[in-house]
C-alpha cells in the first residue's frame, strides 16, 4: 500500500508538473471555442424600393446563476425579479423562487427571455444585476437572425426562404439561394464561448473577437404593385375554377426584367398558396400556345403566307393512322384563320405537308430560337425544354403534326414566355432578368443589364405577320372574348389535355391545361404575360380562352389603368378679349402698387382680395359681386396687418 501511495503522489506530480501545460491546453482546447456569429443576410429589395426579405435579430436572454457573488445575489435578486414581473407579466415570488432554484442547482443557462427583437433586448440588458454584464451579473446574450418577408407569401417562392432537409442542411429557394453565396450571405463574426455543459455554450466577454459583416443587399426586378395584381388575379380564377395549381409571369418587354411572378398550388385544405416555382421548374406541353413557333417557322421558310388556302376538313382528320381534331368543321380556310381559329387540324396539315419530308428542317428552325436549351436562369431548379427530332425514342411519323399544335413536347411557361416577348420586342429575344443591381448602402456594387439571347428570330415580314396574327386572335378569333376597345392585346390562346397516357381513365376524368401567353398595348408593346392554369374543374370551365384569359385581361387592364387614357386635344388655350383685359389691368396695378394703396373698385372680389393680400392688409367684406367702395383711399401708404373694408355690389 505504502509502495501504491509512492506511485500515486509521482504521478500527480508527474501531471501537475510535467505535462501539466499540456493537459491544461486540452482542456481549455475542450471547454473553449471561438464559435462563429452568423452574419446577417443582404435585403431584398423590389424594383420600387419596397422591402421584399430582410433578416431581423431575435436574441435569447439567460443567466448563469453561478456567476454573481453571494452578497450582490442578495442585494440584486429582488429589484431583478419586479423587473421581469413588469415585462412578463408573471407574479415576482414566480422569479423569485425559480431563479433561488436555479442558483441552488447552480444552473448557468437558466432562460429568463426567448426570440425578442432589439428594443426588448436593450430594456432586459439594463435590469438590476444583468446590467453589470457577463463577469459580475450572470448576463448571457445569444442572438440570432430571422429571415422576415413583409409582403407576407406572396411571391415568396421566387424571393426565396430557408429550409432544412432531413439531413439537417439548410437550402435556399429562389432568388435568395440564386444570390445569396455571392451577394447576399455576409461574412460571419467570432465570439469566444466556454462550454458549460449539456452541449450548451456561454460567451466568455461581451464583446466579439471579429465582428460579422452583413451581406450585400440585392435589387431585384419586381414591381410590388404589378406583382399584388398578378398574384390575386390568379388566384381568384384558380378558386373560381377549383384547379390544382397555376402560375403566371409579367415581363418588361425593351428589357427582359420580370415585373411579377405568381405560382399557387392548392393545399389539402383547398387553401392556395407558393407550393412551388412552376412557371421555372414545370416542363409540360404547351398545347396552342406553341402553334405561334410552328406557324413562324412555315412563315420564316415561306412555304406558305397567311393568306394561303388550306383544307381544315370537318373538324377531323387523319394523320399516319391517328386522328387529329377541332372542336368544329372549318373546311377550306386561310392560314391565318386556321391560327386565329387555333384549328389543330390546320396546323397539323401545314406543317405536316412542308416538312414531313424535311423534318429536320422544322426542327433546326426551333432550335435556331434556342427552344430546345434552358434560359440558364440564376434560380435552381429549371425545367429542361423537351424538342424531339428524327432518332429520338419519342420520335415517330405523327411527331411532326403533333408538334404543330404544340403536343409530343415541353416547355416551362417562362421558355413560353421568352418567345412570345421576343414577338412583341420586334424580333430581339431576350434572357429573363429577376436582378438589377445589389448595393451596400448606398455604394452600388454591381449593376445587370439586359442580356440578348437571339438578336433576332425572323424577319421583318414575319415578325410583323406573327404580330397581326396575334392581335386578330383578340379581336376575332379564339380569344374574343377579352377584346376592349379602350386598351389592345395580343396573345393566343391554349387547351391542352394532360394525364391522358390512359385514355380510356381520361375520357371518365378529363383534365386539361388551360394558358394564355401575349402582350399589351399592341401599339407600343410594355409588357409580355404569360397565365398557365392547371386541372381545372371540366364542370365549371378549361378552355384558354374563358380560364386563363380573363386573367391575362385583368392584369393588362389594372396595369394599363395606372396610366389612363388621355383624350387628345388640340389647344387648352381659349382666348377671350374682356377676360385677357382685366386680367393686365390686375397684372399692371399689382406691380404697379407695392405700398401704396390702389384703387381696386370695379374689380371682381378674388382680383381685389388678391391685391389687398399681397399688400399686407386684412380684408373684410360686405356683400356680393365686384367692389364699389373701399376703406383705404387710393394712393395712401399701407402698413401690414392694416385693416381694409369692401363695399361690394
Amino acid at each position: 500500500m505504502f509502495i501504491f501511495g509512492i506511485a500515486v503522489v509521482v504521478k500527480l506530480l508527474t501531471i501537475q508538473y510535467v505535462n501539466g501545460d499540456k493537459y491544461r491546453k486540452l482542456a481549455e482546447e475542450r471547454t473553449i471555442e471561438d464559435r462563429p456569429i452568423p452574419a446577417n443576410r443582404g435585403n431584398v429589395y423590389s424594383v420600387n424600393g419596397n422591402l421584399l426579405a430582410t433578416s431581423i435579430p431575435k436574441y435569447d436572454i439567460r443567466i448563469d446563476t453561478k456567476t454573481p457573488k453571494d452578497k450582490l445575489w442578495q442585494e440584486q435578486l429582488g429589484p431583478l425579479c419586479d423587473s421581469l414581473s413588469k415585462y412578463s407579466g408573471k407574479s415576482v415570488s414566480y422569479y423569485k423562487e425559480n431563479l433561488r432554484k436555479a442558483r441552488a442547482k447552480q444552473n448557468r443557462y437558466y432562460l429568463l427571455a426567448r426570440d425578442i427583437g432589439y428594443s426588448e433586448y436593450l430594456r432586459l440588458r439594463d435590469f438590476p444585476l444583468l446590467k453589470l454584464g457577463a463577469y459580475k451579473g450572470g448576463l448571457i446574450v445569444e442572438q440570432t437572425t430571422k429571415r422576415e418577408h413583409p409582403m407576407g407569401g406572396i411571391s415568396m417562392r421566387t424571393i426565396g426562404y430557408e429550409r432544412t432537409d432531413e439531413q439537417g442542411n439548410i437550402t435556399r429557394a429562389g432568388l435568395d439561394g440564386a444570390f445569396g453565396e455571392k451577394y447576399l450571405k455576409g461574412k460571419d463574426g467570432h465570439r469566444m464561448k466556454q462550454k458549460i455543459g449539456k452541449g450548451q455554450w456561454k460567451p466568455i466577454s461581451d464583446n466579439n473577437e471579429v465582428e460579422p459583416q452583413d451581406g450585400y443587399d440585392v435589387y431585384t426586378t419586381i414591381d410590388v404593385n404589378i406583382q399584388d395584381i398578378a398574384h390575386h388575379s390568379l388566384l381568384e380564377q384558380l378558386e373560381k375554377y377549383d384547379a390544382e395549381h397555376g402560375c403566371v409571369v409579367v415581363m418588361e418587354v425593351k428589357t427582359g426584367e420580370i415585373r411579377a411572378i405568381s405560382n399557387l398550388g392548392k393545399s389539402k385544405s383547398g387553401k392556395y398558396y407558393e407550393k412551388r416555382n412552376y412557371a421555372v421548374w414545370e416542363s409540360h406541353e404547351p398545347g396552342s400556345t406553341f402553334k405561334l413557333m410552328a406557324m413562324m417557322v412555315a412563315l420564316e421558310d415561306k412555304v406558305i403566307d397567311t393568306s394561303t388556302i388550306i383544307d381544315a376538313g370537318n373538324g377531323s382528320k387523319r394523320f399516319y393512322g391517328r386522328s387529329i381534331n377541332d372542336t368544329r368543321g372549318y373546311g377550306k380556310i386561310s392560314a391565318g384563320t386556321a391560327f386565329e381559329k387555333s384549328s389543330n387540324v390546320g396546323l397539323a396539315t401545314i406543317i405536316d405537308e412542308h416538312y414531313s419530308k424535311q423534318p429536320k428542317k422544322f426542327i433546326n428552325r426551333l432550335k435556331s430560337w434556342k427552344l430546345h436549351e434552358n434560359l440558364n436562369l440564376p434560380i435552381v431548379g429549371e425545367g429542361d425544354p423537351v424538342i424531339p427530332q428524327p432518332g429520338d425514342k419519342i420520335w415517330s411519323k405523327n411527331a411532326l403534326p403533333s408538334i404543330a399544335y404544340g403536343y409530343n413536347l415541353q416547355l416551362t411557361p417562362l421558355q413560353t414566355l421568352t418567345f412570345y416577348n421576343a414577338v412583341a420586342n420586334n424580333g430581339e429575344m431576350l434572357k429573363p432578368r429577376f436582378l438589377r443591381q445589389v448595393k451596400e448602402l448606398d455604394r452600388e456594387i454591381e449593376t445587370f443589364d439586359k442580356e440578348i439571347r437571339v438578336k433576332k428570330i425572323a424577319s421583318d415580314e414575319t415578325i410583323k405577320k406573327a404580330q397581326k396574327l396575334l392581335e386578330n386572335v383578340v379581336e376575332r378569333g379564339t380569344g374574343k372574348g377579352m377584346y376592349s376597345k379602350y386598351f389592345s392585346m395580343a396573345g393566343k390562346t391554349g387547351t391542352a389535355r394532360t394525364d391522358y397516357a390512359n385514355n380510356e381513365k381520361w375520357l371518365k376524368d378529363r383534365k386539361y391545361i388551360s394558358s394564355f401567353a401575349g402582350y399589351f398595348p399592341v401599339e407600343n408593346p410594355k409588357y409580355s404575360c404569360i397565365v398557365v392554369i392547371h386541372k381545372p374543374s371540366t364542370k365549371v370551365g378549361y378552355y384558354g380562352a374563358d380560364v386563363t384569359g380573363p386573367v391575362f385581361k385583368r392584369i393588362a387592364q389594372k396595369i394599363f389603368t395606372d396610366t389612363p387614357i388621355i383624350d387628345e386635344v388640340e389647344s387648352l388655350e381659349v382666348k377671350n378679349a374682356s377676360i385677357e383685359n382685366e386680367f393686365q389691368q390686375y397684372y399692371d396695378t399689382a406691380n404697379t402698387y407695392l405700398t401704396i394703396m390702389p384703387s381696386v373698385i370695379g374689380l371682381p372680389i378674388m382680383d381685389a382680395m388678391a391685391l389687398c393680400e399681397n399688400l399686407g392688409l386684412k380684408v373684410k367684406m360686405n356683400g356680393n359681386g365686384t367692389v364699389k367702395k373701399q376703406s383705404i383711399p387710393k394712393g395712401q401708404k399701407v402698413k401690414k396687418n392694416q385693416t381694409i373694408v369692401l363695399e361690394l355690389s
